[in-house]
């Protein structure tokens, strides 16, 4: 199923604002839930300069918000940032970034240029 298809499936039928090239690298988050915090971990399976998909250690509810620390490809530069959880199929989730400083996004922006030019 392609990552449009599990959108439209979640009730996210808009397209997207930017595109998503395939990235595999650690994700590192946190859910901050009133029953205390969860710490997950798992892989990126793609990557944009609007969020990130991949596959968590355990399911995290669409619209609950996660603080997340990746590694950038081909920078090894850590990036934390926050994040909403857009949709979740089953372990596999879409996240939105939240609020970027702009040398995030300048960071964000560089990698994708990169990863475009390698497909």
């Amino acid at each position: 199923m392609s990552t449009l298809g599990a959108q439209e499936e979640a009730g996210f039928p808009q397209p997207r604002r930017f595109t998503r090239y395939p990235a595999d690298m650690r994700i590192n988050a946190e859910v901050f839930r009133p029953s205390g915090t969860v710490t997950l971990w798992g892989r990126s399976s793609e990557i944009g300069e609007d969020g990130i998909g991949g596959t968590l250690t355990e399911e995290v509810q669409p619209g609950e918000v996660v603080s997340m620390e990746i590694t950038l490809p081909m920078t090894n530069q850590s990036m934390r940032f926050r994040a909403l959880v857009r949709y979740r199929i089953g372990l596999r989730h879409g996240f939105e970034f939240l609020a970027l400083t702009q040398e995030q996004r300048d960071h964000l922006r560089r990698v994708c240029e990169v990863l475009a030019s390698t497909l």
